[in-house]
């Protein structure tokens, strides 16, 4: 009888299995299972972002008093040490926090709305002083004619200021967000601990508890510490900024550092913002170019030194934050929630990065190097 060769038998075995015709198949990189998976995996993430987007009034101030809690943990805890009690600690925080964040409002509210009332006069004197660009943008025009251009530069117009209601009104949350942001914070510090207790409790496994104790208490150091440093060297780059636009004699310096300690929260954005805040102001005030680019200019220089020296050897080395992360995170939560997305990107990828240091550690198998 003759055997096909796709029924010859092992040897030892009676009635044998069925070699493969070519010893060069390999399976699929991908299985149609693990590919299922990926599907379901990417649905998932587009709804959960569907959700956040829609539901920003609720989320939004729920999370950002989630992120501003645990940043403010710490402190509740050291008064909870000296005796106070939890609750009370936690009103007497969150008042405090209010208290200043009220004062440099107070600082930054009354210089803006007195540019915002002349913002048509004011627009009319940066239109003057940018005719000194007319030079340029000519000769700008003769080279694309000769170079065979049919399109000059328009002409500088200032823009219109429509934008400024819109703009208000996407900075600003309600007065319900407002509410449910503080109730939710003065809860939330209020309860860390017992909520703590009940998450670590949740599981049943003695390894899962102490793995997720160990995620909740770095997240809590990690986030307190972000808080702490950020705030200092912020702090510092408003002071600088405000002694700069007094020696430039710049109009209220004091309202200007204030809005650079601000601004600076918000990381590449911030900075940017502040920078052409000055060149404006700088630009309406003084009668030359030269000398309303001064403070922008040394401005420049304050925060290049705080983004490329002192804050990467203050908080890189213990967060080692990926510029490339930190520019997506910040785009992406900014695009989310707007404002307080872009204030909320840094914390939420910190603690991304601590989940995926315990949950994905390094000695779980890896990928062979190259």
């Amino acid at each position: 009888m003759r055997v096909l060769p796709s029924e010859r038998m092992t040897p030892g075995n009676g009635e044998g299995t069925p070699l493969p015709e070519s010893h060069g198949e390999l399976p699929p990189v991908i299985r149609r299972t693990e590919l299922v998976a990926f599907s379901l995996a990417g649905l998932l993430l587009i709804a959960i972002v569907a959700v956040l987007y829609v539901g920003k009034a609720f989320f939004l101030p729920v999370v950002m008093a989630f992120v501003t809690g645990t940043m403010l943990s710490p402190a509740a805890t050291f008064l909870e040490y000296r005796k106070v009690p939890r609750g009370l600690a936690a009103v007497l925080i969150v008042f405090a926090v209010t208290a200043v964040v009220g004062f440099i409002v107070a600082l930054i509210a009354s210089p803006a709305m007195e540019w915002s009332s002349r913002l048509p006069e004011l627009g009319a004197q940066l239109k003057d002083k940018v005719h000194v660009f007319d030079r340029p943008l000519a000769l700008w025009r003769e080279l694309q004619t000769m170079l065979g251009g049919s399109e000059g530069l328009p002409s500088f117009q200032m823009p219109k200021f429509e934008w400024v209601q819109p703009t208000i009104e996407f900075l600003s949350p309600t007065f319900t967000e407002f509410l449910l942001f503080f109730v939710t914070l003065i809860l939330f510090i209020a309860s860390w601990r017992d909520l703590r207790r009940a998450m670590i409790m949740t599981f049943s496994d003695h390894d899962a508890r102490l793995r997720t104790l160990r995620i909740l208490n770095e997240i809590e150091v990690h986030l307190g510490n972000y808080l702490l440093t950020v705030t200092l060297i912020n702090v510092g780059v408003g002071v600088a900024a405000g002694i700069v636009c007094a020696l430039t004699g710049m109009p209220n310096p004091a309202g200007l550092g204030a809005l650079a300690a601000t601004l600076n929260f918000i990381p590449i954005i911030g900075p940017v913002a502040m920078f052409a805040i000055l060149v404006v102001v700088g630009l309406v005030t003084f009668p030359t170019v030269s000398g309303g680019l001064m403070a922008a200019l040394a401005f420049g220089g304050i925060t290049f030194l705080e983004g490329h020296f002192v804050t990467p050897t203050i908080i890189g080395r213990r967060l080692a934050l990926n510029a490339l992360a930190v520019l997506l995170a910040l785009a992406f939560w900014t695009w989310l929630w707007g404002p307080m997305g872009a204030f909320l990107s840094s914390p939420l990828l910190i603690v991304a990065l601590i989940l995926k240091e315990h949950l994905l550690p390094e000695d779980s198998p890896q990928l062979p190097q190259d």
